[in-house]
């Protein structure tokens, strides 16, 4: 059932099917709760699944000012309060870690569950610096010697060939949400987890690496890690059967059906 509930004059989305213990699943980057519509029908015979459209993503309005994480685990904090939600079990997938990791970290949760997360800053190469610093002088320059309007279509032009899909396919309010969050490291809250942490991970993401699991894994009081060999950032599309039967074990004492 989709519905929608209005937070803080934020306009959330979001779908609930099933009965039983309350589950979040919160998305990636760039997704919708689309995206784990997977995971939701392995999970509805014995949950009650709350799946989120992250602001700015899927049938939930864009924030109105440069949100961080902490913004995005708050509207989630009371989204669960005017939901009615207590002790929840909670799904995140890349972003959705990152607030998964923050909501855990300070509220009661009954179990956590990190896909491929995000929440560790990565480590930058010179070639990212190279590409940043090139990015701003050229940016300076477009505009110096084409104009306002006629440089930012430039510069358009020049970030949909050298930027992410991610950052060239937001909205300018998105990019700026963007920009902040993968800055934002959540190494220092991570310790004050305390509930049992589920880690599943694609050995071969590029996006959040295997090693940021491990960090994870390592900081997180009752945590632990599995690894798919072969498997990317989406491991729970690209290897299905493997990761219903972790989530399976993982889950099995806390479902209604059994």
């Amino acid at each position: 059932m989709e519905k929608t509930i209005n937070i803080r004059g934020t306009q959330l989305s979001y779908t609930v099917e099933g009965e039983g213990m309350p589950v979040i699943l919160m998305h990636g980057w760039g997704c919708n709760h689309s995206t784990l519509k997977s995971i939701e029908a392995q999970l509805t015979p014995g949950f009650k699944v709350y799946n989120v459209d992250f602001p700015g993503f899927g049938g939930s309005n864009e924030p109105s000012a440069v949100w961080g994480v902490e913004e995005y685990t708050s509207l989630i904090e009371d989204f669960a309060r005017q939901e009615h939600i207590e002790s929840p079990i909670l799904l995140g997938h890349s972003f959705g870690g990152r607030v998964g990791i923050l909501f855990a970290s300070r509220n009661k949760v009954h179990k956590l569950i990190l896909v491929d997360a995000a929440g560790v800053k990565p480590r930058r190469s010179l070639r990212y610096y190279y590409k940043v610093y090139s990015y701003k002088a050229i940016k300076h320059a477009l505009l110096f010697f084409l104009g306002k309007k006629r440089g930012e279509t430039a510069l358009n032009s020049y970030r949909a060939k050298v930027g992410s899909s991610d950052y060239s396919n937001a909205s300018p309010m998105m990019r700026a949400i963007l920009s902040k969050v993968v800055n934002e490291d959540l190494k220092s809250v991570m310790p004050k987890i305390a509930c049992p942490t589920l880690l599943i991970w694609g050995a071969n993401d590029t996006a959040t690496p295997l090693a940021d699991a491990k960090i994870m894994e390592k900081l997180i009081p009752d945590a632990g890690l599995v690894s798919f060999d072969g498997v990317g950032h989406y491991s729970f599309l690209e290897n299905p059967y493997q990761f219903a039967a972790v989530l399976k074990s993982f889950l099995s004492k806390d479902m209604t059906k059994q």
